[in-house]
């Protein structure tokens, strides 16, 4: 054979082999999504809406404005753009109101302004879950909000005239929450007992007024850190230690009311809430057994009421400079929230909180703010986009199609009277490596769970997930079980290093679309970060009879959201009468 006829060979299959790589890339990357807009739908859960705490700040000048909640521009923002059709969060701080008792002027103001928030929220169609906390001083065993009441009796009473005042003489909407996150001693100084003797105090307030005023006034807790967390520490493999199921023994015990169970779960994993227990139950189904155990109603509304993208450190690039991260985060986090089996979640926090008493600096709100400035400075990031596009949210849902499941990208589906709203985000766990193993370490007994603790602690889990050491020489050798998770996850990391950098094609097809629609396309991505515009990208008029396809583009760390508006039909021009 000559050499040029060989060249010629080789340069052929070489190029047969690259065509068939790129295509297998392709056809790894490509995706697509079929919905008939003429199947069931439910209605939307009420976990998809904008529901978010209004914390923010931690500080104000103005003595009479809670010095917990966002910035009152902030908020008149937000009631112009999205609303309080919702769950919202206030945090109710009773240390706070106390220190205003010899200038009633000032504290008369003060709780005006809650209430005003209050009153917003219930007209806009929305709850309000109040968090009470901070003892008053003189009530507690020391001179800190923190510290639990010295006389439960005495707290009863100054709470129940608060509770009476709003939910019975005013009749507002209101969900009774027993503290903030009791299990760390930032925000409680007791012990588990006394915040037993707080919850008994508040629950037989409750109890006494709805027998006066036959008022329902629902009551719950613990919002502790973690659903599997109490006061002296606990891990999740002894989540009968944790202070939830312990709250749900004791209000079974002294037949307190308990009408909500909440927690607060920060991560950057989205499929958290999806994780494992020793019981081969997820947490949500345990939570849930655990109240029909004690007689409770097992479909008691289960919340995650703080939540964030979170890596650990109290300021974060995804959170700001880079908030397209956390943006993508948001949808994807919520729409596991609800395959989990959760009724709610409230998103912390409306505003970033700097400049206070407590040096505390965190950036976890959807808008930033200069606090240098004598007059209100700031302004919204993009995540403040991502509640604008769950407020556009159609009021049905479509059912996922079973054949759609990709591990960073997803798709909810909705439709209103009028329109079609698609929500598509597409999010890569930057830890999914030890994401994956901390949602099934609880499945390992404790020689595994060992061993993988010292994989991870002697960085051998780095060279597996990068393809070395080769499985058969690690020491010692990991079982069946280890090596099928140590799989999954070297599997999971090579897909999360190679979509981070690379974009996705998604097709789109609905089909029995027989209309003539609008289309509009709105979009987060690495483009803008701070104070965004909240416009359609694309526009364009859609006609078909049955089938209609888009292909979209997703960037990694992106969210977008596809509206089809039903144009009304063209009036016909009847010829006037002669």
């Amino acid at each position: 054979m000559s050499k040029f006829k060989f060249l010629i060979l080789n340069c052929s299959f070489t190029f047969c082999v690259l065509t068939f790589a790129l295509t297998c890339l392709a056809q790894d990357s490509d995706l697509e999504f079929s919905l008939d807009v003429t199947s069931n739908t439910t209605p939307l859960p009420k976990i998809f809406k904008p529901n978010i705490d209004l914390s923010g700040r931690g500080f104000h000048r103005q003595m009479s404005w809670p010095q917990e909640l966002a910035a009152q521009e902030v908020l008149e923002a937000w009631e112009q753009d999205i609303g309080f059709n919702g769950l919202y969060r206030l945090q109710y701080n009773l240390w706070e109101i106390n220190q205003l008792a010899k200038d009633k002027e000032q504290q008369d103001k003060l709780l005006a302004n809650y209430e005003n928030i209050i009153r917003k929220i219930n007209a806009g169609g929305g709850i309000v879950i109040l968090d009470l906390f901070g003892t008053p001083a003189g009530l507690g065993k020391v001179l800190d909000k923190k510290s639990p009441p010295w006389d439960p009796k005495a707290f009863k009473e100054l709470v129940k005239t608060q509770i009476r005042n709003l939910s019975c003489q005013k009749r507002y909407n209101i969900w009774y929450e027993i503290w903030n996150a009791p299990d760390l001693d930032d925000f409680f100084l007791g012990r588990k007992q006394e915040y037993f003797n707080l919850y008994r105090a508040l629950a037989e307030s409750v109890k006494e007024l709805e027998a006066e005023t036959k008022i329902h006034i629902p009551i719950g807790g613990p919002s502790t850190s973690w659903w599997f967390q109490n006061l002296d520490g606990n891990t999740i493999l002894t989540a009968e230690n944790s202070l939830i199921y312990e709250l749900i023994r004791f209000c079974a015990h002294y037949k307190l009311p308990l009408n909500f169970i909440s927690w607060h779960t920060y991560s950057t994993d989205p499929k958290i809430e999806k994780g494992w227990t020793i019981y081969n139950k997820t947490p949500v189904a345990l939570i849930r057994d655990w109240l029909s155990y004690f007689n409770f109603d097992r479909n008691l509304p289960l919340i995650v009421d703080e939540w964030n993208y979170d890596r650990n450190i109290n300021v974060s690039v995804e959170r700001k400079e880079k908030s397209f991260i956390s943006s993508s985060y948001i949808p994807s986090r919520i729409k596991n929230m609800y395959e989990a089996g959760l009724d709610y979640q409230l998103y912390f926090s409306l505003e970033d909180f700097q400049n206070n008493k407590e040096a505390v600096v965190r950036n976890v709100g959807i808008f930033w703010f200069d606090p240098e400035g004598s007059n209100y400075k700031g302004g919204p990031k993009s995540t403040y986009n991502v509640f604008k596009i769950l407020a556009n949210l159609g009021s049905d849902m479509f059912s996922a199609p079973a054949k759609f499941n990709d591990e960073f990208v997803g798709v909810i589906a909705t439709k209103g009277k009028d329109y079609i709203a698609i929500l598509v985000y597409n999010y890569i766990d930057p830890d999914v490596a030890t994401s994956f193993l901390s949602k099934n370490i609880a499945t390992l007994n404790g020689a595994e769970r060992k061993m993988l603790l010292n994989l991870i602690k002697t960085d051998k889990l780095e060279k597996i997930l990068a393809g070395q050491p080769d499985m058969a020489n690690v020491r010692p050798r990991p079982t069946k079980k280890v090596k099928n998770l140590l799989k999954k996850v070297h599997e999971l990391n090579a897909q999360a290093a190679k979509f981070n950098s690379s974009s996705r094609n998604l097709t789109l097809s609905l089909k029995n679309l027989k209309a003539n629609y609008l289309y509009q396309r709105y979009a987060i991505d690495s483009s803008c970060s701070l104070d965004c515009e909240f416009t359609p990208l694309e526009k364009k008029e859609v006609n078909t009879t049955d089938l209609y396809q888009e292909t979209l583009t997703l960037s990694p760390y992106s969210v977008n959201l596809i509206v089809l508006k039903q144009k009304p039909p063209e009036e016909k021009n009847v010829p006037a009468e002669q």
